[in-house]
């Protein structure tokens, strides 16, 4: 069987810097395999949050994570500087499939890639509501 090799530093418009930290190394001496999830969830949601879609304490919309996959392609380890490519993958009424890679220090290619999926809904209700113009605006530019 033949394997999909990692995506390119070039496959992604929007870069999130993150950086590794002394607790995300195992006792195999490199980064966890749930420390890559983190990473996925941390990159989307600090872009939510930087470009004022998502206000996580008091928006009336909030995503909840209904599916996630990763990939691992090569280790990383503290101290590594991260890279997370964000891409959106399908853009639906009240959903968003991220495509997310991470990139170690400054090499081209991901050590891990995935797919973070969120549902969009009312904060109160639970039920999903379809995305607002103005977030649909900015996610389709994440589209490649």
């Amino acid at each position: 069987m033949t394997r999909t090799p990692p995506p390119p530093r070039a496959s992604f418009k929007l870069f999130q810097a993150l950086q590794t930290r002394w607790a995300d190394n195992d006792m195999y001496g490199h980064m966890n395999n749930v420390v890559h999830y983190q990473l996925f969830d941390t990159a989307i949601n600090q872009w939510l949050i930087e470009t004022g879609l998502l206000d996580p304490l008091a928006g009336d919309i909030i995503g909840l994570v209904v599916e996630t996959s990763c990939r691992y392609h090569a280790e990383a380890m503290f101290p590594d500087r991260i890279a997370a490519g964000i891409a959106v993958e399908r853009l639906g009424g009240s959903s968003v499939t991220y495509a997310v890679a991470l990139f170690r220090n400054d090499e081209d290619t991901a050590f891990a890639e995935g797919r973070f999926i969120h549902v969009y809904v009312d904060r109160a209700t639970r039920r999903p509501v379809s995305l607002p113009d103005g977030w649909r605006a900015k996610l389709e530019g994440l589209q490649p």
